[in-house]
């Protein structure tokens, strides 16, 4: 059957041509009528081969409008890196097939590549569908039925300040200004690097819009301890520096940590000292506190050790009875 009716009540329009299934879905409010005419259309189009089929743009074309709004996100070659790995799936491909080359792209590139990086890719697909959409040049946007990988890539590591101290006192100089400014600010390891000295007041830091990931500005109080290290602002190293500054560190000391961790560590110390989630949500900049969330587990391991000591103290007393 070419033309049927979902349980929404919407039209679809689904018919092969050349070994390739063309799939349609009509707009609400579209008639029988309208779902014959374009199943006529798409006929027609089938057998001329210099005709495009009405409303199914090759895949390509769709993701070249991904490629122009690259231009506007914070990391546009980053965006478009993502895009162009989706090339050689797409090539050949209609915008009607995006989900038959979503699946592909899963099967392929799963075991090359981290869930993330996949979700990425499929993330620029997803985009460029809607954009497509938007513009008017398919029906439906097929980019809807795409559906992301669980990335599953929590970890949590978090590291005592005895354990801080001892990272930091194996670093160099500019690497161990970076370990504690990220502990006593939550700071991303991009946020520290692009810290200026005219983001320093003269009791708070101020992390620009433009430098964090959530693109909202940040204000975070100066504290004693992070006074000394904010005199290394602007540091001397760069990401690259930093980076295997911190790999040679983390092997000196014995620890298996990344730069993140530091982030995480932060988190993790303020609610052992009873800081309420939505306070740490504000530090570290998290746009909601479900976000922060992730660390409540930390809180309930707390209450679990608070009530493990009273039950010990109960069952004692229940001895002597």
């Amino acid at each position: 059957m070419s033309i049927w009716t979902d349980k929404q009540g919407r039209l679809h329009v689904g018919i092969m041509v050349k070994g390739e299934r063309v799939h349609r879905r009509l707009p609400e409010g579209a008639t029988k009528g309208d779902a014959k005419q374009l199943e006529a259309e798409i006929r027609k189009a089938a057998v001329q081969p210099s005709v495009s089929i009405p409303n199914d743009p090759p895949l390509p074309v769709v993701m070249a409008l991904y490629l122009d709004h690259a231009e506007f996100l914070r990391s546009p070659k980053t965006a478009r890196q993502h895009a162009m790995r989706a090339g050689r799936w797409c090539e050949g491909k209609r915008a009607s097939a995006a989900r038959d080359v979503a699946d592909k792209i899963i099967s392929d590139m799963r075991g090359h590549y981290k869930p993330a990086t996949i979700n990425r890719t499929l993330g620029a697909m997803k985009t460029a569908l809607t954009l497509a959409f938007r513009q008017r040049m398919i029906p439906t946007n097929y980019g809807a039925e795409i559906r992301r990988l669980p990335e599953n890539n929590a970890r949590h590591v978090y590291l005592s300040i005895e354990q801080v101290r001892m990272l930091a006192d194996k670093a160099s100089e500019q690497t161990r200004a970076a370990i504690w400014i990220a502990l006593l600010t939550g700071c991303r390891r991009g946020e520290i690097l692009k810290l200026r000295p005219e983001h320093i007041g003269r009791d708070t830091l101020t992390i620009p819009a433009g430098n964090t990931k959530t693109l909202r500005i940040r204000t975070i109080p100066i504290v004693p301890a992070l006074r000394p290290w904010l005199e290394f602002v602007p540091l001397k190293i760069n990401k690259e520096g930093l980076k295997s500054g911190f790999r040679r560190a983390r092997e000196a000391a014995g620890l298996s940590v990344n730069f993140h961790d530091l982030r995480h560590s932060c988190a993790s110390l303020l609610i052992n000292y009873g800081v309420p989630l939505e306070v740490i949500r504000d530090i570290l900049g998290h746009t909601t506190v479900k976000t922060t969330e992730r660390y409540a587990h930390l809180i309930i391991d707390r209450q679990a050790e608070a009530l493990a000591m009273l039950s010990s103290a109960v069952s004692a007393g229940a001895k002597r009875v």
